[in-house]
């Protein structure tokens, strides 16, 4: 008997999904992963747990479930995309590229959510992105977006994402000298940070350079193609994936600073991404191992200590630092390098906020529902400032506080650390 008389039937051959059976088959189904999942926690149903996802794609994959059956559409959507499965996960099983094959499989059969397209269409295009960016800066500076935000449902919850963005300006900054002897840097600027906070990359630029690295620019970087890819949008991933890579090439640096988790996990797994591109994956493996999140890069810098700020601050990881690039302890030790700061401990600061890129756009009830969950822990934490590195976490949790009425805000850990060193003789 051949060894393909032994392998099992496959109903999708050639499909993004087929190309990750070896991670399905990994999966041992020990329920491990089941208390890390928001989804089982807040659903409590087994369908919306990882196990449960990769017995349905397990089914879909052999041809026991159709592509079209509801189960599939309903729990696969359901899915954050979080990975905190992985982290837990006692047998290495890749969730993250099951669900991406998954999607991008189903991509291929039937069409990607409308809403969902458009969103994707926009940040694919340099140009929309911009006009988007600049409505949103519009109606956040005109006081629309904090007016519309205690309307009912996503359309409320949306202009409460925007309002949450907003910042006085303050004085203008000091730019701190560097020696340079960190070694040369550039910054992925971002679609969401360069156009709703523009302030934390700048102040991303500034503590880089007080802790001694140079900063240069890259032109022509796009969109990291993170959305994409999650959303099963695998080839709109890849060009952007490509067009990152020629351009940070182009910079010449020895690192590659990323301030936002989830353009971090995806440039990290470009060589995943592009693995059978024989043009591109030798070229996506070396840019990978030049992206480190920002936290990382100041916390083996040291940091650099600054002036105090007598702050109450929750730590909030998100998901796709803690569980995807598994960097822990970096943003903490930012956070520490502020004199009188006190790190307020938050019950479940690893579990997803309910963002998770478009989801909370896409499927908005389920990402309530995990919402409510994150609130209620921030509120028995009662900092005065919640940190998180993900745009779309400080919007979720910072949209959340808005229409709560909470006197907290989100805030990155950067810009505390920039504030810091603002506030004393540093630079």
């Amino acid at each position: 008997m051949s060894g393909s008389d032994l392998a099992p039937p496959c109903a999708l051959p050639n499909s993004p999904l087929a190309k990750e059976r070896r991670g399905i088959d990994a999966c041992v189904h020990c329920g491990f992963c089941l208390q890390a999942c928001p989804t089982y926690l807040t659903l409590e149903d087994e369908n919306d747990s990882p196990r449960g996802r990769i017995l349905l794609m397990r089914a879909m994959l052999e041809g026991t479930i159709a592509p079209n059956d509801s189960s599939i559409e309903t729990h696969i959507a359901r899915c954050l995309g979080c990975r905190a499965c992985e982290t837990v996960c006692p047998s290495g099983v890749p969730y993250g590229h099951l669900l991406e094959g998954t999607r991008a499989t189903l991509a291929e059969l039937r069409p990607i959510p409308f809403v969902a397209r458009v969103i994707l269409r926009v940040f694919e295009q340099p140009w929309l992105t911009r006009l988007a960016m600049i409505g949103g800066r519009v109606m956040r500076a005109t006081g629309i977006a904090g007016a519309l935000s205690g309307l009912p449902g996503r359309a409320g919850f949306s202009m409460a994402m925007l309002h949450s963005t907003r910042r006085d300006p303050g004085a203008a900054p000091r730019t701190p000298a560097s020696n340079g002897s960190r070694g040369s840097v550039a910054l992925l600027t971002g679609c969401v940070m360069e156009g709703l906070f523009a302030r934390v990359n700048r102040a991303t630029e500034r503590v880089l350079l007080a802790n001694d690295y140079t900063v240069r620019a890259a032109p022509g970087q796009r969109c990291c193609g993170a959305l994409h890819a999650h959303a099963g949008d695998a080839e709109a991933a890849r060009r952007l994936a490509r067009a990152n890579i020629a351009a940070f090439e182009q910079a010449g640096v020895e690192h590659i600073c990323v301030n936002a988790a989830g353009c971090g996990a995806i440039m990290k797994e470009y060589p995943h991404l592009l693995a059978e591109d024989r043009e591109w994956r030798d070229r996506a493996v070396a840019l990978a191992s030049k992206v480190r999140d920002v936290s990382e890069l100041l916390s083996d810098a040291g940091p650099e200590r600054g002036a105090p700020l007598a702050r109450r601050v929750s730590y909030d990881a998100p998901c796709h630092l803690i569980h995807a690039q598994r960097v822990s302890t970096p943003p903490l030790d930012v956070l520490r390098a502020i004199p009188e700061l006190e790190l307020v401990p938050l019950t479940e600061s690893d579990v997803c906020c309910g963002s998770a890129g478009i989801y909370n756009l896409v499927e908005p009830d389920t990402s309530n529902v995990v919402l409510q969950r994150k609130l209620a822990h921030i509120a028995a934490a009662n900092p005065d400032l919640v940190a998180t590195g993900n745009p779309g976490c400080m919007m979720q949790i910072g949209a959340g506080l808005v229409q709560s009425r909470s006197r907290m805000r989100a805030v990155h850990p950067v810009e505390l650390l920039d504030e810091s060193y603002q506030a004393g003789p540093h630079g």
